[in-house]
């Protein structure tokens, strides 16, 4: 199976991280990544994800056209998900889409915790649209920038820890809530008492279960 992860910012080291992320999630999958150069350095609310979407929507169509199994988009805002789904042949999964899907299937109460607040009410949105606000009730911003996840992580991973424990108690899953988070996903576990997932590291799963 060949899948195209797509990253619709222009940071190609998040890009080469969540990839790096993915191969490991599933080794058994043929990964290839992308950078949307024409896009935004970071995606940090729906002005960034407005402007995000047009190149990204340009990738997508090679990436079908080129004869992916599969397409990841590496956003956790889900950027262009539904205009990606709607032009392709092949299934399209978001990162933050997968890691609901994910949490569902653990049980239980799960709880985001993401970079900026501009991005929370993108995500409590696509979380209602996707059915699974009963199970993802809670979304909280950690007030760190999404590009200092990988310029600073040992500060980020510490934004992200002290963020977690303004969740609500009986969340049992902890959903870290930006693709950047690949690199500070062992720290957050190691640091908190509860399951920890990320969205690269689900919808790399997901990929498995494609036909």
């Amino acid at each position: 199976m060949a899948v195209i992860l797509i990253n619709p910012n222009s940071t190609e080291l998040m890009t080469q991280n969540a990839l790096a992320a993915a191969r490991v999630a599933a080794p058994d999958v043929e990964f290839d990544g992308w950078t949307s150069l024409k896009g935004p350095a970071s995606i940090e609310g729906p002005e960034d994800g407005a402007a995000a979407v047009p190149p990204l929507l340009d990738l997508v169509r090679m990436a079908d056209d080129g004869g992916a199994d599969a397409i990841i988009i590496a956003c956790f805002d889900d950027t262009g998900l539904v205009e990606a789904q709607q032009i392709a042949r092949c299934p399209v999964i978001g990162i933050g889409q997968a890691s609901f899907m994910m949490a569902s299937l653990f049980g239980g109460k799960a709880g985001v915790v993401t970079t900026v607040p501009e991005a929370v009410p993108v995500i409590q949105g696509n979380i209602a649209m996707h059915g699974l606000d009963h199970v993802v009730g809670q979304v909280i911003a950690s007030g760190v920038q999404v590009l200092a996840i990988d310029h600073e992580p040992g500060v980020a991973a510490q934004g992200f820890i002290v963020a977690a424990d303004h969740l609500d108690a009986d969340v049992e899953t902890i959903i870290l809530g930006c693709a950047g988070t690949v690199s500070i996903l062992n720290a957050v576990r190691t640091a908190v008492d509860k399951r920890v997932i990320d969205g690269v590291w689900a919808a790399a799963r997901l990929c498995r279960a494609l036909p």
